[in-house]
């Protein structure tokens, strides 16, 4: 890749979006602490760097930091604590209290060029706000280049490329975000838009070649939309090194199994190979209700199969291939001065035993969800498998809240298959970005035929969303809702209420657990 941009991340809870701006634009990122060194910085060399907001005042003892040198590597953009923070370290005032702006804003231009390029000068436009600190006075050198009410909201310096906004242009909220952020891209940086899903195959394929060799590869897949993307692009780089290895868990959907092994025997010609498991899984998880150990028993149980399963088979393979997503390592990884929380163990990421004989190869590690669907497309896999919806590695382990029992989980798979066969029958499966039942720990009272009825609860989740990070639920019409509870309670035995989650993310999760 000729161009990429480094994001530093100052805790912001929006730090994700903006790499996700910078690649629709074409440009390759990554987020990275504030805290590697100026010689990292230098060595990965970036075409630009980007200081995201965060909830700290620069004042505060503690609070991520980075050195002015860093000012003069490549252009600069700081966005909201980033602006605070250039401001800080080239000796402007910033001061807390008084000013305080949250959700949407109007800024006035007050320079039409640099970041604002395409706007008109005194022209207004609706952003998004964060911050209670301001820049009361930008430092000497610079000069103003926006504004709101009283409050300085973006400014430049007269000669170096180091630009700045007091508001967040990433979140689409907004309403010129994109093109804001594609002017520091192209105007200010002079990036090359390469960032291509062809592009990435031929560099991962060459990477994948240099690492294996000529040792064998396996891989664990699930049938879901990352596993099978990277065993599709693996199996591209090494042909028949590798081996699929398919573990019915026993926390599938219903039918996944034979849809597996349907597509990948007779659609892409690859090895694999399918572990019966159920047992195995069931007795890990008996009496475990607590959501962080169960994706961790997972994890446990789902390497040692792989072990017996690579052993059984006569392989002495060397690598295992995971479909981690670059979400998966950000909402994992908490540091000072990084990614400001974890939010749950990804399966792909916190699941894994410290002695374990292979070495990772994580294809998909650097791409967010959409970019993983066009990578599939790109190698020639069916729509109805790279436009499936996103589902977790620990399966319907996560949608049974609190124990997984047998019953609950044959519950479970009943009640999903028939939401989805619903959401399919409207037409409404390509615009929701995920859609799922859940078992939920409680029973309540009902009446069915002319008796009385103590059954359980199943919840129903469908959201829209572009990238994981934020979703919003998904307005179903009122007579398909109907028509779904209808069906779960009428063909599922043990149900006798259905309930529809309208939360959004955040606060919420995507998943329950």
């Amino acid at each position: 890749m000729n161009s990429r941009i480094l994001i530093l991340d100052c805790g912001s809870q929006f730090t994700q979006l903006i790499a996700r701006r910078v690649r629709e634009a074409r440009v390759y990122s990554e987020i990275h602490p504030p805290t590697k060194s100026l010689d990292w910085i230098r060595a990965w060399k970036p075409t630009g760097i980007i200081l995201s907001g965060g909830p700290s005042s620069v004042t505060d003892e503690g609070a991520p930091t980075v050195s002015r040198a860093l000012l003069d590597i490549a252009p600069v953009l700081g966005v909201c604590y980033g602006m605070q923070l250039i401001a800080h370290l080239e000796g402007g005032a910033v001061v807390g209290g008084g000013r305080r702006e949250y959700g949407r804003a109007e800024v006035t231009v007050d320079e039409a060029s640099g970041m604002f390029a395409g706007f008109e000068g005194g022209e207004k436009t609706t952003v998004w706000m964060s911050h209670g600190d301001h820049v009361e006075q930008v430092p000497p050198g610079y000069v103003p280049t926006a504004h709101s009410g009283n409050t300085c909201a973006g400014f430049r310096h007269v000669s170096k490329p180091i630009h700045a906004v007091q508001f967040h242009a990433e979140v689409h909220h907004t309403a010129r975000g994109a093109e804001i952020i594609e002017n520091f891209l192209f105007d200010i940086c002079h990036c090359t838009p390469d960032w291509t899903p062809g592009h990435f195959i031929d560099l991962e394929v060459q990477k994948i070649r240099e690492m294996v060799g000529d040792r064998q590869v396996i891989c664990g897949l699930s049938g879901g939309v990352d596993s099978s993307v990277a065993a599709a692009l693996v199996h591209k780089a090494i042909g028949d090194q590798l081996t699929c290895i398919f573990v019915d868990t026993g926390l599938l959907r219903l039918h996944e199994r034979e849809q597996v092994e349907r597509t990948f025997r007779a659609h892409l010609g690859i090895k694999l190979i399918t572990v019966r498991a159920e047992d195995r899984f069931l007795n890990a998880l008996a009496g475990e209700g607590d959501p962080e150990k169960k994706r961790k028993l997972i994890g446990h149980t789902f390497i040692d199969v792989f072990e017996d399963a690579s052993a059984d088979a006569g392989k002495d393979a060397a690598f295992l291939v995971q479909g981690t997503l670059y979400p998966d390592v950000i909402e994992s990884v908490s540091a000072k001065g990084g990614p400001s929380a974890t939010i749950k163990t990804h399966h792909n990421v916190g699941g894994l035993k410290p002695d374990m004989k292979f070495k990772l190869i994580e294809p998909l590690r650097e791409l967010f969800k959409d970019e993983v669907r066009n990578v599939g497309r790109e190698l020639g896999l069916p729509e109805e498998m790279v436009g499936r919806h996103p589902f977790p590695g620990p399966g319907l382990a996560i949608r049974v809240l609190g124990e997984v029992t047998p019953h609950a989980l044959d519950v479970l798979r009943r009640a999903d298959a028939i939401y989805l066969e619903e959401i399919r029958a409207a037409g409404l499966y390509p615009d929701i970005w995920q859609a799922f039942a859940v078992f939920l720990p409680v029973r309540s009272v009902g009446v069915m035929g002319d008796g009385r009825t103590y059954d359980n609860v199943v919840a129903l989740r469908a959201v829209t969303s572009t990238d994981g990070m934020t979703a919003d639920w998904f307005p179903f019409p009122h007579d398909v809702l109907a028509r779904i509870s209808n069906r779960i309670i009428n063909e599922v035995d043990g149900v006798n209420r259905v309930v529809y989650d309208v939360s959004s993310k955040p606060p919420a999760t995507i998943e329950w657990e």
